[in-house]
């Protein structure tokens, strides 16, 4: 069976798409087709990614808000059905991860993290479901968490939980909104190398990460990209409530340890 990976005629939501793997993702839909719903936090970094995709020929519609406000979202799922019409794909991708050792965490970072890795995706998926819901839309939609979801790590006690709520929110939204013809996913990105965000983690942190791959390369955003492309195509028509791990093999097994010698 031969399948193109073609969105013509789809409207695709992604959160987060200004930068990083958000306009990774937002490029790689809009390549295929798709029309572009990007949002983002602040008005300037929103219209400078619509400017770069639309340098492609990519058409995109621009929104700010913020995913942790309810009335924002309802606003900008309304504002896309108006102009656009309703999504058939929806990305939950906007996420922060500070890092902060866990007896030196605060309440407000504890509850920023929280709020936006989580009850973001709850707030942006929801309305977007019931927008595809009263459209008659078989959606798709894939929520970005993240391989930290599986395993702890020093100082991000809040966004590993986060992530790995996330998780089950995939799974509790697949349940539920499979008899809509919806179909929900997650993927776990490893660590990912990009130009705008992690230049607060330390160089031995990135340099362990980056060789920990067994495929033996540092994750781009594109890698990522492609993995979202497949779980919203016809390939993955019966693929819901998934999650699926894009990380080089970097969590299968620590690299080079050997119980004898080769």
């Amino acid at each position: 069976m031969a399948v193109a990976l073609d969105y013509n005629g789809e409207i695709a939501l992604i959160s987060g798409g200004a930068t990083g793997l958000g306009f990774a993702i937002a490029r790689a839909f809009g390549l295929c087709g798709a029309t572009i719903a990007l949002n983002d936090l602040a008005e300037d970094r929103v219209a400078a990614a619509c400017e770069r995709l639309r340098t492609e020929a990519i058409a995109c519609r621009g929104s700010a808000a913020d995913v942790r406000d309810a009335e924002a979202v309802s606003t900008l799922i309304s504002a896309t059905e108006e102009e656009l019409g309703a999504p058939s794909i929806v990305v939950a991708n906007a996420g922060l991860y500070p890092n902060t050792p866990f007896l030196d965490l605060s309440e407000t970072e504890w509850d920023r993290v929280i709020d936006t890795n989580l009850k973001g995706v709850f707030l942006l998926c929801q309305a977007a479901a019931r927008s595809m819901v009263r459209a008659g839309v078989a959606g798709r939609i894939i929520v970005i968490s993240s391989t930290a979801a599986q395993r702890a790590i020093g100082g991000w006690s809040h966004y590993c939980t986060s992530k790995a709520a996330a998780v089950m929110l995939t799974r509790a939204m697949a349940l539920e909104l499979g008899p809509h013809g919806i179909r929900v996913n997650t993927v776990l990105p490893g660590y990912i190398d990009v130009d705008e965000g992690g230049q607060h983690l330390s160089l031995a942190y990135r340099e362990g990460a980056r060789a920990a791959a067994p495929l033996g390369r540092a994750g781009t955003p594109e890698d990522v990209a492609r993995g979202v492309l497949l779980l919203a195509s016809p390939l993955a028509d019966y693929i819901s409530g998934a999650a699926v791990v894009i990380d080089g093999a970097a969590s299968a097994g620590p690299v080079g340890l050997r119980v004898v010698d080769p």
